[in-house]
């Protein structure tokens, strides 16, 4: 009764103030923010340093395993107040008996946060993330994360372990598939668009949800792709690449981070002072928590950083984190580090007060149960409209990778095989990291869609043709006969979703198993072949691209993938994606990417003659499909690219113009692409920087003229004394289709 009774007066408490605060001063969020501040305070003086220890406790419930699982005692935990989130329980009345435990059971009542890796759909699932980057569409992809968190928040979460923004140029990392791909510029504007979309414009309302910005930092770049591995760089490159996207997060108003396995330059990102205080609080002023990734305070052992479990804990929360996930390193020694004087009893009082804060402006403490409604989660997962957003972001998401010969789009009198392992797949077809989504039976098959665009069967013949992996050529007679019955072979090929993901790294990045035989048997029938990829990376396509008569990547298109991808093939939809991320030759071109410097020597392929030069003696340095690429069923002709200056000073703006024209006999959608080069600097700079990219729909025929408008702000860079700013001088200027096909001009900033 006891516990019953604080709990109550806490919030007759926070209700009384409240409302005088919503009475009184309305509009004045200064005087909000001091009764959110006076609420946590009285909290904070009521609680035990036990108490507080336990708000930087988050435990899994093991419904789910994500990780290595080290202590199943969080219920015990939980009611001596020792827990202060929980992660992997989902749905509203699973959610509302662990709160029940936390505002009943335990002497003060404070309730539970609950989080999951909600990250590219809960219910309803979109494309991976890496598929919605190429989207290169802003509003969609804040929608898919917005429909994510209405999911989710009714299935009683309060919190997800997402966006990743962490940039990479290597496609052996499988966790490219999470991110958002290679570029600053467009990982910057995707992130926000992620944060956005996760927690709305008032947290407290409850149909929004705790992002988290993640891993932070430099997870992205592991020697030799390698998940988990070293990152070793400059502070130069790490400031100028890995970094920003995690900036923008915080102006987009992200409310948490989670640290990162990796070491950095010699330091694990969970200890890493540098970058937990220095940076992120004294640098960009983040206000919100910071939680480890799973068991990575535990790791900084292995590591060779920490000596054992308690010297890891005084590192990590001395460098800056506030709460420790599945671990239990926090739970088991803050006590008896700050009766040894290693750790404050203020730092981790801060600690508790940052989590506190985020559960007061989620409306916990006025309503704990205000998530876990099960009439609004029955009501809310797969509704109609969330599907038919899946289906459309599916489809901006598709990348055209080759079309020759007009193949694509097919009629729909056409008589199709329809060839290849994941054709009537509805388990793999959702991707990896798909929360809740349903693999089996909600999901839609390709096979289900274009049979469903077709209206019938009657023009489709089927064959499994092979498995995704292994050496089994059980189907390819079949797959041989009914291609010669055939018009046109679509083949739906690729990866398993276990193939990418988290410690899914990979050096071989060929199509697995006997597919790639598949395809060569299907080019001796003389059909037309039209290959759908369905993958969590770039592949390396040399052969396909060479063999096949259409290729269309669809990454991992989500719960309507087979829908959306019926739609892109029979031209419901022209597609529209571009490669946020390039696509390589061979794995030995990797790291490869757009906007790498020259060299002092750099390779001129109009004189293959001349030895001493930087270059490839057994392929092209160039790669196979470059960022930002992607083909459409029109044309687009671009022309009159001009500047209104050829000088400008650092407190003017330049416009730049150019004309885009529909050339072809399609509606199409088409992501003009601007480019700046910055021809000599104190300290080398990139070929190429993405600066501006504009989406636009144009009818056949259909002309516009696009203006970009760029400032001194747009040049800035790290220069040789590690100022952040622009330097006068000579720039080139490009604007095109993608990274490669381009036109040019120059201006001069004085």
């Amino acid at each position: 009764m006891t516990r019953i009774i604080k709990f109550s007066v806490l919030m007759l408490s926070i209700v009384f103030i409240f409302s005088n605060c919503e009475k009184n001063n309305k509009n004045n969020q200064s005087e909000v923010d001091d009764v959110m501040d006076n609420f946590i305070d009285s909290l904070l003086q009521e609680m035990t340093l036990d108490e507080k220890i336990g708000q930087t406790v988050l435990f899994s419930a093991g419904w789910e395993v994500t990780g290595p699982t080290l202590d199943s005692n969080y219920v015990v935990y939980l009611k001596e107040g020792m827990v202060g989130a929980i992660f992997n329980i989902h749905s509203a009345k699973g959610s509302k008996e662990f709160q029940r435990i936390a505002v009943e059971e335990t002497r003060l009542g404070i309730p539970l946060l609950f989080g999951y890796d909600v990250i590219h759909g809960y219910k309803t699932i979109f494309p991976i993330s890496l598929g919605e980057s190429a989207s290169w569409d802003l509003e969609m992809i804040e929608q898919s994360a917005r429909v994510a968190a209405e999911e989710a928040s009714s299935a009683g979460l309060h919190w997800t372990f997402a966006p990743m923004i962490d940039v990479t140029r290597d496609p052996r990392w499988g966790r490219v598939s999470e991110g958002s791909g290679e570029d600053v510029y467009l990982g910057n504007q995707i992130a926000m668009a992620r944060v956005k979309g996760f927690q709305g414009d008032d947290l407290s309302n409850n149909n929004t949800i705790l992002a988290c910005a993640k891993h932070y930092a430099a997870y992205g770049a592991p020697l030799a792709g390698r998940d988990y591995n070293t990152v070793d760089m400059s502070e130069r490159e790490l400031r100028t690449t890995y970094l920003p996207p995690f900036k923008a997060a915080i102006d987009a108003g992200v409310s948490t981070f989670m640290t990162s396995f990796n070491d950095l330059n010699g330091i694990p990102a969970s200890g890493n002072k540098f970058l937990l205080t220095d940076i992120l609080r004294n640098e960009w002023n983040f206000e919100g928590f910071v939680v480890t990734d799973y068991t990575s305070i535990n790791e900084m052992i292995p590591h060779g950083f920490s000596k054992d479990e308690k010297h890891a804990g005084e590192q990590a929360i001395n460098a800056g984190v506030d709460m420790d996930m599945q671990g239990g390193i926090f739970l088991r020694n803050l006590k008896t580090l700050v009766e040894e004087g290693k750790v404050s009893e203020k730092t981790i009082t801060e600690a508790a007060r940052k989590i506190l804060v985020m559960k007061y402006k989620l409306g916990l403490f006025e309503d704990p149960y205000r998530y876990a409604d099960e009439e609004r989660e029955a009501a809310t997962l797969n509704k109609p409209e969330f599907l038919e957003k899946a289906r459309e972001m599916a489809r901006k998401s598709m990348v055209l990778l080759k079309n020759e010969n007009q193949t694509l789009p097919l009629s729909k009198n056409t008589k199709i095989a329809l060839i290849g392992p994941l054709v009537k797949d509805e388990n793999h077809i959702i991707g990896s990291w798909s929360a809740q989504g349903d693999r089996n039976g909600k999901a839609v098959s390709v096979f289900e869609g274009v049979t469903e665009i077709l209206g019938s069967s009657k023009n489709i013949l089927y064959s499994k043709g092979c498995e995704i992996e292994g050496e089994d050529k059980t189907y390819f007679n079949e797959a041989i006969r009914i291609a010669k019955q055939s018009d046109v072979v679509v083949m739906v090929v690729g990866e398993s979703e276990g193939m990418s993901g988290e410690a899914r790294s990979r050096t071989n990045l060929d199509l697995p198993g006997v597919q790639k035989e598949l395809i060569a048997e299907m080019k001796k029938t003389g059909k037309p072949i039209v290959l759908v990829l369905m993958n969590g990376r770039p592949l390396t396509l040399e052969y396909e691209n060479k063999t096949a008569d259409a290729i269309l990547e669809t990454w991992w298109p989500g719960t309507m993938g087979g829908l959306a991808i019926a739609d892109v093939l029979f031209g419901d939809y022209n597609p529209s994606g571009k490669l946020p991320i390039t696509f390589p030759r061979n794995v030995g071109q990797i790291p490869i990417f757009y906007n790498a410097k020259n060299t002092g020597r750099p390779y001129d392929p109009k004189t293959p003659e001349i030895t001493y030069r930087s270059r490839y003696l057994d392929v092209a340095n160039t790669p196979l499909y470059p960022f930002g690429y992607g083909l459409s069923y029109t044309s687009f002709e671009y022309s009159n690219l001009t500047i209104n200056k050829a000088e400008f000073s650092l407190n003017e703006t330049i416009n730049i113009n150019v004309t885009i024209k529909n050339t072809g006999k399609y509606k199409g959608e088409e992501t003009i692409q601007l480019y700046v080069q910055d021809l000599v600097g104190s300290v080398t700079r990139p070929l190429k920087e993405l600066k501006r990219f504009k989406k636009i729909t144009l009818t056949p025929n259909q002309s516009k003229n696009i203006t970009f408008t760029l400032t001194a702000e747009d040049l800035v860079f790290y220069t040789y004394d590690m100022s952040f700013k622009a330097e006068t001088g000579e720039f080139k200027i490009f604007v095109g289709t993608n990274s490669r096909d381009v036109l040019e001009n120059k201006f001069i900033l004085k």
